[in-house]
């Protein structure tokens, strides 16, 4: 069943450990993955963007991602079920017309297609690699995010292969 919600409203729900592979990711990850995100998304102005992480990352993603609203959960699954209250919790379905889960982790599947259920259109973005088959199954789009750092940033950091 269709809600009735505001026309247009997009949520971004972004779990940066996910996206970036690491629990405790550099600034130069956080940032490219920040750009690539919205390089592949285009979130607009004034759309409200949800950025979780462990309490150790937070200060990194704080600086890095600026403008977002931040959650920080310890544990493995933290930032996961950071995003996951939200999704339950805040009445997202009546609230939003879309939703992006930048994501790949399973554990989003079944609200996932909760809010698919309730008219809310639903992309998932995530790393091919780490993209569980029921978050594809569950998702209304999937974009693929596999972010590569520029080989400046890559070589100040000290990453093989950088030129």
């Amino acid at each position: 069943m269709k809600r009735s919600f505001p026309a247009g409203r997009r949520l971004h729900l972004i779990d940066v450990e996910n996206l970036t592979g690491s629990p405790r990711p550099t600034a130069a990850e956080v940032l490219a993955c920040r750009q690539r995100y919205a390089e592949l998304v285009r979130p607009a102005c004034g759309e409200l963007c949800v950025v979780a992480c462990n309490h150790g990352a937070g200060g990194v993603v704080g600086f890095s991602w600026p403008g977002a609203r931040y959650l920080w959960r310890s544990g493995p699954d933290g930032a996961d079920l950071a995003l996951l209250e939200v999704m339950t919790g805040e009445s997202v379905s009546d609230r939003f017309e879309s939703v992006v889960v930048a994501s790949g982790d399973g554990r989003f599947a079944d609200n996932v297609a909760w809010l698919a259920r309730c008219g809310v259109h639903v992309t998932v973005v995530a790393n091919q690699r780490a993209l569980s088959r029921q978050l594809r199954l569950a998702a209304t789009v999937v974009v693929l995010f596999d972010v590569e750092l520029p080989p400046a940033i890559s070589a100040a950091i000290g990453l093989r292969g950088a030129a």
